[in-house]
């Protein structure tokens, strides 16, 4: 059963996903901006905020020359400013306690400010630091429905059968980062609240 799904969600994305985003490259520094700006953010907003972002800062050392009010003219209307002030702390942090290199290491990731588990394990998986399943709204919902959980049960409880599930169905290896990709295109697509 786990097998056929995750192979189904694979064929699918192979033939619908969204491979063309502007995001989908091997750069940890561009999908670390990309997976920020898409928290709590639809992709299609996010688009033109990413591309205006990324033309004037293209490089992790370019950003570190920054200030923070320029930074905020590129952001301003994308909302949740929270997440421009962590990644304005953030690059202080990789620039001083990483020389200046985007960490491959997930829980050197994971400590950076506003990356929790699910933006840690993106990055990691596309960047093809290794692998790790995610777990964000969109695969919830399919998580919830494939195994029809129910959503009233213990938050903390839900919340860590979530992420279990998530673990066992995310093939790991080469087609993690597909599988994860597709997981959201279906999530945000087909399997719509």
């Amino acid at each position: 059963m786990i097998n056929n799904f995750s192979s189904a969600v694979l064929k699918w994305y192979k033939e619908n996903g969204r491979a063309n985003l502007p995001w989908k490259n091997k750069d940890p520094y561009k999908i670390w901006i990309s997976e920020i700006m898409l928290q709590q953010t639809q992709v299609k907003t996010v688009i033109p905020y990413y591309s205006k972002f990324i033309k004037k800062y293209p490089t992790l050392e370019r950003l570190s020359t920054a200030k923070y009010d320029e930074l905020m003219l590129l952001w301003s209307g994308l909302g949740y400013y929270r997440r421009l002030d962590n990644i304005y702390k953030s690059v202080r942090i990789i620039m001083n306690k990483h020389s200046g290199v985007f960490p491959n290491n997930y829980d050197d990731i994971l400590s950076l400010p506003g990356i929790g588990r699910t933006t840690a394990s993106a990055i990691y998986t596309f960047s093809e630091f290794g692998s790790k399943a995610i777990l964000d709204g969109n695969v919830k919902r399919i998580i919830l429905r494939f195994f029809n959980i129910s959503k009233n049960i213990k938050k903390s409880y839900l919340e860590e059968s979530l992420w279990s599930k998530s673990t066992l169905l995310t093939p790991l290896g080469k087609n993690t980062s597909n599988f994860i990709q597709g997981m959201m295109d279906i999530g945000s697509i087909i399997c719509t609240r």
